[in-house]
C-alpha cells in the first residue's frame, strides 16, 4: 500500500486557520466582556442637592446646631473605634476564643486527638427559656469557616443558626478552631477529627436520627469531605455561601475568581507563608475579601457609625470583636485549599486525593444536601455554590436514580456576611431550612428547589406567614444560575499554576526559610494593616487618652441635630458621593481584571499555549441502563400496599411539578406512623421511595398501570387510595395537572378488570401540563 503524504502547505493552512479561529473567539470574549463592563459602569440616577435656607438666621442657627451635633459625634466615634481597639487587643491576648452569643461545654478537643489538630467540638448549653432538648430529635452540628477569622459566625446572636436550632428542642454541637494550628497539621487531619466528632454525637444520641451538619462559606466544603468519604456518619447537609465551584462564575460580575490567575497561581500564598515561618496570617485573607469592596472598608461603615453613632455602636462594637479576630494556618493547608479548590477546583471534579490512594467524590454523598446561596454573594456567588450539582451529576434524573435528594434556595440580595448573621435571614430562610430538615426524609430523590412565599397581608415575620413548596427542577435551572462556568482559560491557569509554585519551591523558598524566624513573623503580623488599624485607635496609643473623658462629657450634653438640617442633608449628599466615588473604582478596578484576565489568558489559548484540545469523553451510557435503573424497574410488581401508596404519592408530587411542605408533613406522618410504614426502619422507608422514585421517573405509564398488581384486594385498593388523597389535601389546591393524574389513580384502582401479568402502558396526560415553574 502507497502512503501518500499530504503537502506540506496544507497542514499550515489548517492551523493557521484553527489559530485564527481561536483569535476570533478570544476577540468574542473581549468584545462581551468590555461590553458587560461598559453596562456596569453607566452612571446612575445622581441624589438632588437640597435646598439652602433664604432665611440667614436660620441658616445660621442650623450651623450653630450642626456644629455642636458633628463635634459630639465625632468624638464618640473615636471612643467607639477606641472600645473597638481595646477589644481586638483583649482578643488577641486571651488567645481570639469563639465569639459565640451561647455558653458552651467542650466535648472532644483535637489537640488530644492521635493526629492532633487546632478544632474542637463543644456542646451549646440551653439558655434560659429555650425549649427542653428532646433527645431523639436529630442533633445539629455547625461547622464555621476557617477563612482568616474565628469561630462562632454560625451562633454570633440569639437569631442565628443555633438559636433556630435551640428553638425547637434540638441538641445543638459547634465545631470550634484555635487560632494557631497544630505543627504539621493537614487538612485531611481536620477531616478525620471531623468524623471524630460525629461518631461522638452518635454515641451521646443513640436514639436519635443521624445529625444535621451545617457547613458556614469554606466549612461547607469540609462538610461535603466528611459526607463523602464517611457517608455513614452524617445526616442532611446544609451547606451556606460555600464555595464548591470557584470556576464558575458570570461574565461581569463577582471578578475574585480571576485574581489568582492574574497573580501567577498559589506560590503568593506559600511565599506569605514562609515569611511567617511556616504559617499563613488569616488577615490576608480578610484583606482579600475588603478590597472587594471599598467603599464598605473604607468609609461606610464608619461613616455609618459617625453619623448614627448614638445608637450604631453597640453593633459595630459586636460585629467588630468576630471581624477583627484573625486566625493562622499551616503552610501545607493553605497551599492545599488554594491549589485544590481556588485555583485547580479539583473537588467537583473529584480529583482532592484523600490518601492511600482514594478521592473524595461527592457522588458518594447519600445524605440529603441542602444549599443556600444569594445573588448579592460577592464572594461565593450562586455559581460558586450550586455549579457544583452540574459538574457531577449527568442530569436531574441521575440525581434521582441515585436515591439523592439536593435542594437548593436563593436569596435575591443578602450579602455573604447576611446569610450567616443577618436576624431576618435567620428567622425566614434558617427558620425554613430548619423546619423542613425534620421532613426531609419523606422528599422523594431528586433535584428541588425551595421557594419560601406568603399570602395575604399578614407580616413578614410572623412564621405563620410563610409558605414553602419545594419545586422540581432540571440541570437546566442549576446552569442558568451559573453563568459562563466553562471557561478554557482556567485548566489553563492551573497548569501555569504548578509551574509558577515549582520555580518557586525550587529557588525562592528555600532562601526565605532561612531568613524567617518566629521573631520576625510575629512582627510582620502585627504590622499588618488589619491589626494595625485597630490598635492605633486602642489605649495602647497615649494619643487616645483624653478621649474617654470627652466621649463622656459629649454623652452628657448631647443635643443631636434635626434629621432636616440643611447641614446634615448635605453632609448625606457629600458621603453619598464618596460612597459613589467608592464604588466607581471598584467597578473600574474589577472591570480591567477582568479584561487583563481574559486577554492574558486568551492570548496564551490562541497561541496554542494551553495544550492540545482535551479529548472528548464517550457519551454516557442511557439512563434506562444503569444498574440501579434496571434493578428498580425489575421489582416494579413487588413491593405490595407500602410501595403502592409510596408510588402514588411520588406521581402526584411529579404532576404537580413539586410539593408543599404540608403536604409533606401529612405524608411524613403517614410515612412514620401507620402501619406498615412504622414498622420499617428509616433505611428501609427511604430504600422504597428511592426505589419508587426511579420507577415512576423512568416509566411513569407501566408505573401506573401496575399498581392493580401491587393492591390485587379491593379493600386494598380503598384503603391505599383513601391514605393518598388524605395526604394530598383539598382537591381544589392540587392544580389542573395533579387533579389528572389523581383521576388516572382513581380510574386504575377502581377498575374491576384483573391485574395482567405485564403491565399494559396507559396514556399518562399529565405530562405535558406538568412544567416546573
Amino acid at each position: 500500500m502507497t502512503v501518500v503524504t499530504p503537502p506540506p502547505g496544507r497542514e499550515m493552512l489548517a492551523r493557521g486557520a484553527e489559530t485564527m479561529s481561536r483569535a476570533v473567539d478570544q476577540a468574542r470574549t473581549l468584545a462581551d466582556v468590555a461590553a458587560r463592563q461598559a453596562e456596569a459602569l453607566t452612571p446612575r440616577d445622581l441624589p438632588s442637592v437640597p435646598p439652602v435656607p433664604a432665611d440667614p438666621l436660620s441658616l445660621m442657627r442650623a450651623a450653630a446646631e450642626y456644629t455642636v451635633d458633628a463635634t459630639q459625634r465625632g468624638i464618640l466615634f473615636l471612643d467607639a473605634m477606641r472600645q473597638a481597639g481595646n477589644t481586638f487587643v483583649e482578643h488577641e491576648a486571651a488567645g481570639c476564643p469563639p465569639v459565640l452569643f451561647f455558653q458552651w461545654d467542650m466535648v472532644v478537643d483535637g489537640r488530644s486527638l492521635p493526629r492532633p489538630c487546632n478544632y474542637a467540638l463543644v456542646r451549646i448549653r440551653r439558655p434560659e427559656g429555650a425549649a427542653p432538648q428532646d433527645p431523639k430529635l436529630r442533633p445539629f452540628v455547625i461547622i464555621d469557616p476557617r477563612a482568616g477569622h474565628g469561630a462562632g459566625i454560625g451562633g454570633f446572636k440569639s437569631d442565628s443558626q443555633v438559636g433556630v436550632a435551640l428553638r425547637r428542642g434540638h441538641p445543638v454541637y459547634f465545631v470550634i478552631f484555635f487560632r494557631d494550628p497544630e505543627p504539621g497539621q493537614t487538612i485531611l487531619d481536620i477531616t478525620q477529627a471531623e468524623g471524630v466528632f460525629l461518631r461522638r454525637v452518635h454515641e451521646l444520641h443513640p436514639e436519635a436520627p443521624k445529625p444535621v451538619v451545617i457547613g458556614n462559606c469554606q466549612g461547607g466544603w469540609a462538610v461535603m469531605m466528611l459526607g463523602a468519604s464517611q457517608p455513614d456518619l452524617t445526616g442532611a447537609l446544609v451547606l451556606n455561601g460555600a464555595p464548591l465551584s470557584y470556576w464558575a462564575g458570570e461574565r461581569g460580575r463577582n471578578p475574585m475568581r480571576y485574581l489568582g490567575g492574574l497573580a501567577g497561581g498559589s506560590w503568593p500564598a506559600a511565599m506569605l507563608a514562609d515569611l511567617g515561618n511556616g504559617r499563613f496570617d488569616g488577615a490576608n485573607l480578610v484583606l482579600n475579601f475588603e478590597s472587594l469592596s471599598p467603599a464598605n472598608t473604607w468609609f461606610k461603615k464608619y461613616y455609618n457609625l459617625y453619623a448614627n453613632v448614638d445608637r450604631e455602636t453597640p453593633r459595630f462594637l459586636e460585629f467588630e470583636k468576630w471581624w477583627g479576630g484573625y486566625f493562622l494556618m499551616n503552610r501545607d493547608e493553605i497551599r492545599w485549599i488554594v491549589e485544590n479548590l481556588f485555583i485547580g477546583n479539583r473537588f467537583s471534579r473529584g480529583e482532592i486525593s484523600a490518601g492511600g490512594g482514594a478521592t473524595f467524590n461527592m457522588r458518594a454523598v447519600r445524605s440529603p444536601v441542602v444549599v443556600f446561596a444569594s445573588a448579592g454573594d460577592n464572594i461565593t456567588p450562586p455559581g460558586q455554590a450550586l455549579r457544583w450539582i452540574a459538574d457531577v451529576y449527568r442530569d436531574e434524573h441521575e440525581i434521582k436514580s441515585l436515591g439523592q435528594t439536593i435542594v437548593y434556595l436563593v436569596h435575591e440580595d443578602i450579602g455573604h456576611l447576611g446569610i450567616f448573621v443577618s436576624g431576618a435571614v435567620a428567622l425566614k430562610e434558617h427558620t425554613e431550612i430548619a423546619e423542613t430538615l425534620q421532613l426531609i426524609d419523606s422528599v422523594a430523590p431528586g433535584l428541588y428547589e425551595m421557594v419560601i412565599s406568603t399570602e395575604g397581608d399578614a407580616p413578614l415575620t410572623a412564621g405563620s406567614a410563610w409558605h414553602v413548596e419545594l419545586k422540581e427542577r432540571s440541570m437546566e435551572h442549576i446552569r442558568a444560575r451559573s453563568g459562563e462556568a466553562k471557561n478554557e482559560a482556567f485548566p489553563l491557569v492551573a497548569r501555569i499554576s504548578a509551574l509558577n509554585q515549582s520555580v518557586y519551591d525550587l529557588f525562592v523558598s528555600p532562601v526565605l526559610r532561612q531568613f524567617a524566624t518566629e521573631e520576625t513573623a510575629e512582627l510582620r503580623r502585627q504590622m499588618h494593616p488589619m491589626r494595625l488599624r485597630r490598635t492605633l485607635f486602642s489605649d495602647h496609643n497615649p494619643a487616645m487618652a483624653a478621649v474617654p473623658a470627652m466621649a463622656e462629657a459629649a454623652r452628657r450634653n448631647r443635643a443631636p441635630a434635626a434629621p432636616t438640617n440643611p447641614f446634615r442633608l448635605w453632609e448625606n449628599l457629600w458621603a453619598d458621593t464618596v460612597e459613589r466615588s467608592f464604588d466607581m473604582y471598584r467597578d473600574i478596578r474589577d472591570g480591567w481584571t477582568e479584561y487583563a484576565f481574559h486577554a492574558l489568558y486568551g492570548a496564551l489559548g490562541t497561541m496554542g499555549v494551553g495544550g492540545t484540545e482535551p479529548v472528548e469523553e464517550a457519551p454516557p451510557a442511557p439512563q434506562a441502563e444503569a444498574p440501579e435503573v434496571r434493578e428498580a424497574l425489575g421489582r416494579m410488581q413487588e413491593g405490595g400496599y407500602a410501595a403502592a401508596v409510596i408510588r402514588m404519592m411520588i406521581l402526584l408530587a411529579r404532576a404537580r411539578g413539586g410539593v408543599r411542605r404540608s403536604r409533606l408533613a401529612r405524608s411524613n406522618a403517614l410515612l412514620t406512623t401507620e402501619l406498615p410504614f412504622a414498622a420499617m426502619t428509616p433505611a428501609e422507608r427511604q430504600a422504597m421511595i428511592r426505589q419508587q422514585t426511579v420507577i415512576a421517573g423512568m416509566a411513569p405509564a407501566e408505573a401506573l398501570a401496575s399498581l392493580p398488581a401491587l393492591l390485587p384486594e379491593p379493600e386494598e385498593r380503598v384503603r391505599a387510595l383513601a391514605a393518598v388523597e388524605s395526604v394530598a389535601g383539598p382537591e381544589e389546591e392540587l392544580g389542573e395537572a395533579a387533579q389528572a393524574m389523581l383521576a388516572q389513580l382513581r380510574n386504575v384502582l377502581r377498575s374491576t378488570a384483573p391485574a395482567a401479568a405485564v403491565p399494559v402502558p396507559v396514556p399518562v396526560g399529565y405530562e405535558a401540563a406538568a412544567v416546573p415553574d
